[in-house]
């Protein structure tokens, strides 16, 4: 039997091959299929069984399955899979071969550090006690039908004790593991409003009604629903990201649209913000004469990890010798679709730093393969000791 730190090591290399295969190769939300076929190529080479493929009736995204010599729980391992349409900056010595869309989140990162882990707990699958399934999920990206409602609709969390996940971070110091017990990332849910005035000439506004003024009274209303409404101790941002009327100077329209996101740290925050939202536009609407539509859709939960999975992972990983690397993170603003599996199972998320300090979704943004190893390493770790640690009484 291989040594565990060689078969880390060889994973590694692999899944650092295959990440900048995957790299210069991305594809969009719903569209991974040939990503998928790479990565079912891989678990075939490496003797593993593919017990799902594709979500949704699509050919996007699979789960495979080790399963041990010996009885116990089974945990989830989920990788997304999925680029972003952003055109990546050619200067990078990895980069996209696909015009306009790039792994501009880490994505790639992500399939290959748990491609290598597969196949490090392959090569230890006698000392794992009850099984693994490592979910490469599509559509992360994809906001209102994203991946893990697929997922689950699928059936593909039938039997699973519990869930982990990673991210890369690029602003996070490199080899640093962020963790949070509790709420860790916000809600993210959308929202748009049209507005209905009489449209006129620009000389006689007495004659029309302008939805732009209404509009423009919108805008400071919704944004105080945080600071007036909401507990100052409370993180909430309602976003106001696009107003459209009109194309003339001399002409008023009639209609004017808007649309924003709303994120939120706390979950009955959230169901209230929808009336709160309607309460405000119908008002507003009625006091400028004008008539509204508000569509308001929940897109991503707030993300919380569960704090005995937590403590788990972090013994675990003190256990590997990565104490010194922890850091405890703050609450983040940014959402996460991962957030759909802990409203089901145990689950809990962390991030690899990487020091890049590119933003995410940029075309600047890069991975720094020194993060696939300490990824594959923790992981791997993690696969194998659920079992063992946390079987089932």
């Amino acid at each position: 039997m291989a040594d565990r730190q060689d078969s880390v090591a060889r994973a590694s290399e692999a899944a650092v091959a295959l990440r900048r295969e995957l790299h210069r190769h991305p594809e969009l939300s719903w569209r991974e299929v040939e990503t998928t076929k790479k990565i079912a190529a891989r678990m075939a080479e490496l003797g593993v069984s593919v017990v799902k493929k594709g979500f949704k009736g699509t050919q996007c995204g699979l789960v495979a399955e080790i399963k041990g010599a010996k009885p116990g729980p089974t945990l989830m391992i989920r990788a997304d899979i999925d680029a972003l349409p952003v055109a990546e900056d050619p200067s990078h010595d990895v980069a996209s071969e696909c015009a306009g869309v790039m792994h501009a989140c880490g994505h790639d990162a992500h399939a290959a550090i748990l491609a290598g882990v597969v196949q490090v707990v392959q090569e230890h699958r006698d000392e794992l006690c009850g099984a693994v399934r490592f979910l490469f999920q599509p559509a992360e990206e994809a906001g209102p039908g994203s991946g893990a409602p697929a997922v689950i609709a699928d059936g593909a969390l039938e039997g699973v004790d519990a869930i982990i996940g990673e991210h890369v971070q690029s602003q996070m110091p490199a080899g640093k593991i962020g963790w949070k017990k509790g709420p860790m990332m916000a809600s993210a849910d959308i929202w748009d409003i049209v507005i209905h005035g009489k449209g006129g000439h620009g000389a006689s506004p007495h004659r029309a009604v302008n939805p732009m003024l209404c509009a423009a009274a919108l805008v400071p209303a919704l944004t105080a629903i945080a600071p007036q409404e909401v507990s100052a101790l409370e993180p909430v941002v309602v976003g106001i990201g696009a107003i459209k009327a009109g194309e003339a100077r001399n002409v008023i329209p009639d209609t004017c649209t808007m649309c924003g996101t709303v994120r939120c740290s706390d979950m009955e925050t959230r169901e209230a913000m929808p009336e709160r939202f309607r309460r405000i536009v119908d008002g507003i609407a009625a006091a400028w004469n004008c008539t509204a539509e508000l569509k308001y859709e929940k897109v991503y939960p707030v993300t919380v990890n569960n704090p005995d999975v937590t403590d788990w992972i972090l013994d675990v990983a003190k256990a590997e010798g990565l104490e010194d690397r922890l850091v405890e993170r703050e609450f983040a603003m940014g959402s996460e679709d991962f957030s759909y599996y802990g409203e089901k199972i145990p689950a809990a998320y962390f991030n690899l730093g990487m020091g890049t300090d590119a933003p995410h979704h940029s075309a600047e943004f890069r991975v720094d393969d020194a993060v696939v190893p300490l990824g594959v390493k923790l992981l791997s770790a993690l696969a194998l000791d659920y079992g063992k640690s946390r079987g089932k009484k």
